[in-house]
């Protein structure tokens, strides 16, 4: 019988959604990962709307996914590109974009992973102490620490 060692996974959730609070989260995760020698995995869920197959009565014939998936795609490459900058120190990032609703794709992909980090948003002086619907179902569902990263309001 051979023993198999634990690798332990430094491995960084990251949920990307082009905002500038995911932003904010991957360059904070970014920063985290070169101090604990992780890596860091940018997530972005997408999904068809479910209202757009019953708007004015009609059902659609097709749903172009390919477009939705293309342009999640250049999204988040450019959300990666734009957080790392031009940094010396490096950090391996990998990229995932998954169809389903962002709470479920984000808590999935944190399964094993050593810290997921979210981005908050606000809409006003009292919402904006609010986490949102996807950070708050995260916080209370991952199986791994999560950090939320609140939006920046000034310089």
């Amino acid at each position: 019988m051979i023993d198999q060692e634990h690798v332990p996974d430094h491995r960084i959730v990251v949920g990307v959604d082009n905002s500038d609070g995911s932003l904010e989260a991957l360059r904070w995760a970014l920063a985290h990962a070169r101090l604990t020698g992780g890596t860091v995995e940018a997530v972005t869920a997408w999904q068809v709307p479910p209202m757009y197959a019953y708007a004015y009565g009609w059902t659609p014939t097709g749903i172009d996914d390919a477009g939705i998936i293309r342009y999640a795609e250049k999204t988040l490459h450019e959300t990666v590109e734009q957080a790392q900058g031009s940094d010396d120190q490096a950090v391996a990032v990998t990229t995932r974009i998954m169809e389903g609703p962002a709470a479920q794709v984000l808590l999935d992909a944190g399964k094993g992973a050593d810290l997921m980090v979210l981005g908050s948003r606000g809409h006003g002086v009292f919402a904006g102490m609010l986490l949102g619907s996807v950070s708050q179902h995260c916080v209370q569902h991952a199986t791994c620490p999560t950090v939320v990263i609140p939006e920046q309001t000034g310089p």
